[in-house]
């Protein structure tokens, strides 16, 4: 029964009914999410068919909740490399082919041994075979050109560029939180 459980996130919104994150989504599992419903810490927005009980109650699981309290997120995002990838959209910022995360590598567009410094305005996503190409050289010295000019970007971007990468899994009690403040179609 626990692996059907597993299989029953909710997806967290704020207490504005936006989702905490876009990318990586903000899901909690079942049991962090009825501790928080017993807790009265959230509101149920919808829930799944499936149910949790004991002798002398049942539950449905919660597939979309609200923080009672709103969480104000912070205007600056961390310095991570998820985050370096995520504002590159995935891409290499030398080829600008798309990969997957577990083949992206980071590269300092100063290298550091010339007193580069590993932040937002000198890191660039890269392929391995970008950063080997232009190793301990300048863009200039590797006959290399960036896509653009790397930037911090804020969380207000990030989630921005979250929201065009579709989560692996999408309940359909999620939908109208992912997307409801995305542009409409006009025929």
């Amino acid at each position: 029964m626990s692996s059907a459980l597993d299989s029953c996130p909710a997806l967290v919104l704020n207490a504005d009914f936006r989702p905490l994150n876009y990318f990586p989504l903000s899901l909690w599992g079942w049991q962090d999410t009825v501790k928080a419903v017993f807790l009265d810490r959230v509101n149920v927005v919808s829930e799944y068919d499936n149910a949790i009980h004991s002798p002398s109650w049942e539950m449905k699981l919660p597939s979309v909740i609200s923080l009672k309290q709103y969480v104000q997120v912070s205007r600056k995002p961390a310095f991570t490399r998820f985050n370096v990838f995520l504002r590159d959209r995935f891409s290499c910022q030398y080829c600008t082919d798309l990969f997957p995360t577990q083949d992206l590598t980071f590269d300092h567009v100063v290298p550091r041994s010339r007193g580069g410094r590993t932040e937002w305005t000198n890191v660039v996503t890269a392929c391995g075979i970008c950063n080997l190409k232009k190793g301990n050289k300048s863009i200039k010295e590797a006959h290399m050109h960036l896509l653009k000019k790397p930037e911090q970007p804020n969380n207000h971007y990030l989630q921005k560029v979250g929201r065009t990468f579709p989560p692996n899994y999408l309940h359909e009690s999620w939908r109208d939180f992912l997307y409801w403040d995305s542009e409409l179609e006009t025929s």
